[in-house]
């Protein structure tokens, strides 16, 4: 996974990673809202969803403490990061802020 994961981030295009667990309660809530974000910016930008107990050495690497963390990285490299649920417009200011993604 961490070959792969690294080849993700290193993408053209911005990417969202949000690392999440299947039984955290604001992890379920936050999925419908990264769908309403992608769903907005379509290609322009990825997201990956990182379950951490499956990936646990990502989330070490990238010093997850608490789930949902997501991390935006542009070109490879972390350029913020949050915990916690944040809402659609929050997320898309976030993506233009950091990328230019105009929405």
């Amino acid at each position: 996974m961490k070959s792969s994961f690294n080849n993700i981030i290193q993408s053209e295009k911005v990417v969202l990673v949000d690392f999440f667990a299947t039984w955290c309660g604001p992890c379920q809530a936050l999925m419908p809202i990264l769908k309403d974000v992608k769903t907005e910016i379509g290609d322009a930008a990825k997201i990956v969803k990182i379950d951490i107990d499956k990936n646990n050495e990502l989330a070490v690497k990238y010093q997850v403490r608490s789930v949902p963390t997501m991390i935006l990285f542009v070109d490879g490299e972390p350029k913020w990061r949050q915990s916690g649920v944040l809402q659609k417009s929050d997320i898309l200011n976030v993506l233009n802020v950091h990328s230019g993604i105009a929405v």
